[in-house]
């Protein structure tokens, strides 16, 4: 299991969560951060500072927000917008810096 982030993140990017990350796995795109999935501990320590509760474990996000646990491993996994390789395993958020995009199903979530 690892914790993946959901609907609510979207357009909202408060950041506690990167901040609170002790391995740095929350990675920022355009719209909403994403945790990576390889990188992550599963220590818990991005939940509870998550001021919109938007971060779940996989195997518990709401039936209705499935497609962001494959969305936030897409954001690695597959070349973003403007990308010509994935962004693969970086391994520190800080190091890798502002993405700046999304997965397409982000960029056009509620619009």
């Amino acid at each position: 299991m690892t914790f993946v982030i959901g609907a609510a993140c979207v357009d909202v990017m408060d950041r506690a969560c990167v901040e609170e990350c002790p391995v740095d796995c929350i990675y920022t795109g355009g719209r909403m951060a994403y945790i990576h999935p390889a990188e992550c501990v599963d220590c818990g320590a991005c939940e509870p500072v998550c001021p919109v509760e938007a971060i779940y474990l996989d195997a518990d996000i709401p039936a209705d927000q499935r497609e962001f646990v494959d969305e936030n491993a897409r954001f690695f996994a597959e070349p973003l917008p403007g990308r010509e390789a994935p962004l693969g395993s970086p391994g520190s958020a800080a190091k890798a810096g502002e993405i700046g995009v999304d997965t397409p199903f982000v960029t056009e979530y509620g619009v």
